[in-house]
C-alpha cells in the first residue's frame, strides 16, 4: 500500500467516528423525540425513526438517532464493553452529542448494549428515587430484529388489552430481571428495543409474559 493510500485510509478512519450527524438538527431532533414518545406511549408498537444519521456500523441507526436527539453534555452515556472496545461508537456519540461516556452504569442516563453483550442487571443502572423516579436510566438494547423471536404478550398503561411482540436475540435473563424492575415502580429503568431504524418502547410499567 502506498503512503498516500495509507494516509487516505487513516483520514477516513479518523472521520468515521464523527461524521454522519443530523442534516437538520432542530427538525430531525424533534422528529426523533416525537417518535420515541410515541413508542413509549404505545408499548409494543414498532415506530420507524427513519434514516436521519450515519453512524458506525456497530450502532443501530435507531440507537444512534435516539442518542443524537436526546443526549447532550449533561447526559452521561454508558456503552457496553464491546462498543467501548470498538472505539468508533464512543467517538461518534461524544462528537455528535457532547455527552460524557461513563464506565459505571449507575451514573448513566442513557445506556446502550448489544443483544450479544452481557447486559448488567437492570438494577445496576440508575433506578431513580421514590421522590425523583425520573432520575433513572433509559436502556437502549440493539437486537437482530424486532420480529422472528419468541412471542411475548405485553400489558399495562398505553395498551388497550394486550400487545404482542417477538424480538429476536433478546436474552432470556432479561424477563426475570424485568419482573424485578416492574416491582420497583415508581422507580425503575425504561427500555427501548431497537433494530435497524425501528424502536419498541418498554416503559417500566409494562408487564411481559410468554404469549
Amino acid at each position: 500500500m502506498s503512503t498516500s493510500e495509507s494516509n487516505g485510509n487513516d483520514r477516513a478512519s479518523s472521520r468515521s467516528g464523527v461524521d454522519g450527524g443530523f442534516t437538520n438538527p432542530v427538525f430531525d431532533s424533534q422528529a426523533i423525540f416525537a417518535g420515541v414518545m410515541q413508542a413509549m406511549s404505545r408499548p409494543g408498537t414498532p415506530v420507524d425513526l427513519g434514516s436521519r444519521v450515519r453512524a458506525p456500523h456497530v450502532l443501530a441507526p435507531a440507537a444512534a438517532s435516539i442518542l443524537a436527539a436526546l443526549a447532550d453534555y449533561d447526559t452521561p452515556v454508558w456503552l457496553d464493553e464491546g462498543l467501548r472496545h470498538d472505539g468508533e461508537a464512543g467517538r461518534w456519540v461524544s462528537f455528535q452529542t457532547g455527552a460524557i461516556l461513563v464506565a459505571d452504569p449507575a451514573r448513566a442516563r442513557f445506556a446502550v448494549c448489544s443483544a450479544r453483550a452481557d447486559v448488567p442487571n437492570l438494577s445496576t443502572f440508575a433506578i431513580g428515587t421514590p421522590d425523583y423516579p425520573d432520575r433513572s436510566a433509559t436502556l437502549i438494547v440493539m437486537l437482530e430484529s424486532l420480529d422472528g423471536g419468541p412471542a411475548l404478550r405485553l400489558s399495562g398503561p398505553g395498551i388497550e388489552t394486550s400487545a404482542r411482540i417477538a424480538p429476536k436475540s433478546l436474552s432470556p435473563v432479561f424477563f426475570a430481571d424485568w419482573a424485578i424492575n416492574n416491582a420497583l415502580f415508581p422507580r425503575g429503568v425504561d427500555v427501548l428495543l431497537v433494530a435497524g431504524s425501528q424502536v419498541i418502547g418498554l416503559p417500566r410499567t409494562t408487564k411481559i409474559r410468554s404469549a
